[in-house]
């Protein structure tokens, strides 16, 4: 999960992400084609919500959760 973020965000796996200043609307763009790219899915903006994907763990399950699909 650091490489998606260029940085080390071990401890705050559970932190909000936006509120930490980790993650912004730009860089929420910039994660979800990373996503997408790295994990050969498909991430729709309707499963994108700030307050599903705000933190590493969350984001971590949506990936999982979009694999299986």
């Amino acid at each position: 999960i650091d490489e998606l973020f260029m940085e080390d965000v071990s401890d705050m796996m559970d932190e909000d992400l936006f509120d930490a200043g980790v993650l912004d609307s730009m860089g929420t763009v910039e994660l979800i084609v990373e996503i997408e790219n790295r994990f050969d899915i498909r991430v729709p903006v309707t499963e994108f919500g700030r307050d599903d994907w705000n933190t590493a763990n969350k984001i971590i399950a949506g990936i999982v959760e979009l694999q299986n699909a």
